[in-house]
């Protein structure tokens, strides 16, 4: 079956070649160009931030951020089991253990309840991950993690230009993450940035990020010389990736209009049939404000779902489903984890799609997704 509406379709908004081309003729391609620097001041100032960087994935900026913690063996850190690998993977690469936490069941974030219990002496990180770009409930984690002394580093993945209670999700924790992987609102096919909330790890963050060297302060003249002075990895994306992130950065209020125009379609246009037949579609707080990164199904069953995924596929539409609990993965259960453990994270894996969401998703593709959902007899 010929796939006629994907799940996802990178967006341009026409000025990505033309920046590219620029760093091309200006014959220097390599990380912190002009338009790198562009990006970090967009961001910068559009969030409030007192420093940005960008990495070559979320994936880098986390492992930047555990870095910067000093994470060590022995040491835990509390993540979602529902949630990307390199959540957990960037602190395992430390030495730490990751400590699985459940989710909520309505916005399917880390349920902040659990956290005083999951909380030891060995703990020296919490991060929530703000699943769909809706945001966790910050102000209970700030305060678990305040009274404990523990650090909180958001994975905002999912989440930039999305709010809390008024305030830019990824501006809560000392450290936060983005990622402009191609299947997100702004993407530069494979990229990522880390925002430091916290000004004390802004100059060991720059030495980090290139190679473990003062680089940075060579160039802006505060050294004669720059040498190797900590640890360190390449995590400096290229000029050409910031000059067609710049572009997308540049439509962001396009973009975001885009997406709640296609966000907006399916929420009113399922939510009878949802109803009718016990559905759970997307939660958002009236606290938070989305970014509408994505539209998901909650089916009653895991054959259910199956099945509409299924359904859909055999009418040339792609759905998709998500994460699996991460206790239950071999790595995972190396760490302890066994079933039950997180049973809501384990019981909405099971039963969560993802519906075909691109910022050009037309109406007129949104009506026939639409009706071929209404139109599977197995729900």
């Amino acid at each position: 079956m010929t796939i006629r509406i994907p799940f996802n379709k990178p967006w341009l908004n026409g000025k990505e070649l033309y920046y590219i081309a620029t760093v091309i003729q200006a014959g220097h391609a390599s990380g912190d160009g002009i338009y790198t620097r562009k990006c970090h001041a967009l961001l910068e100032q559009a969030l409030g931030v007192p420093k940005v960087l960008l990495t070559t994935s979320c994936t880098d900026a986390l492992e930047m951020a555990a870095l910067l913690l000093d994470i060590q063996p022995g040491n835990e850190v509390i993540v979602p089991s529902f949630t990307f690998v390199s959540t957990a993977n960037a602190f395992v690469l430390r030495g730490a253990r990751p400590v699985f936490a459940d989710i909520r069941p309505d916005t399917l974030n880390l349920d902040e309840t659990q956290l005083e219990r999951l909380i030891t002496p060995r703990t020296k990180a919490i991060v929530p991950v703000h699943y769909g770009g809706v945001g966790c409930e910050m102000d209970a984690i700030m305060d678990v993690a305040g009274r404990s002394g523990v650090a909180v580093i958001e994975d905002n993945a999912h989440g930039l230009f999305g709010t809390y209670r008024g305030r830019y999700l990824g501006t809560f924790g000392c450290l936060a993450t983005q990622s402009f992987h191609e299947t997100k609102n702004f993407t530069c096919g494979e990229g990522g940035a880390l925002l430091i909330n916290d000004p004390q790890y802004v100059e060991r963050a720059e030495i980090l990020r290139e190679k473990g060297t003062n680089r940075s302060r060579f160039f802006r003249g505060q050294v004669d010389k720059y040498t190797w002075v900590d640890l360190g990895s390449s995590f400096l994306p290229s000029d050409i990736l910031a000059a067609f992130l710049y572009a997308q950065l540049e439509a962001r209020e396009q973009i975001q209009a885009m997406r709640r125009r296609v966000w907006d379609y399916y929420a009113v246009h399922l939510a009878e049939w949802a109803a009718e037949r016990g559905v759970q579609l997307p939660t958002v707080p009236g606290c938070c404000e989305q970014p509408y990164h994505m539209f998901y199904l909650l089916l009653p069953s895991h054959a259910q779902r199956q099945a509409l995924i299924a359904h859909l596929k055999a009418h040339g539409m792609l759905s998709v489903f998500h994460y699996l609990p991460l206790h239950l993965s071999d790595m995972g259960r190396r760490f302890g984890g066994q079933a039950g453990d997180c049973p809501v994270t384990e019981d909405v894996s099971d039963r969560l799609v993802r519906l075909p969401f691109y910022n050009e998703l037309s109406e007129a593709e949104q009506a026939e997704v639409v009706a071929a959902i209404r139109g599977c007899r197995d729900i």
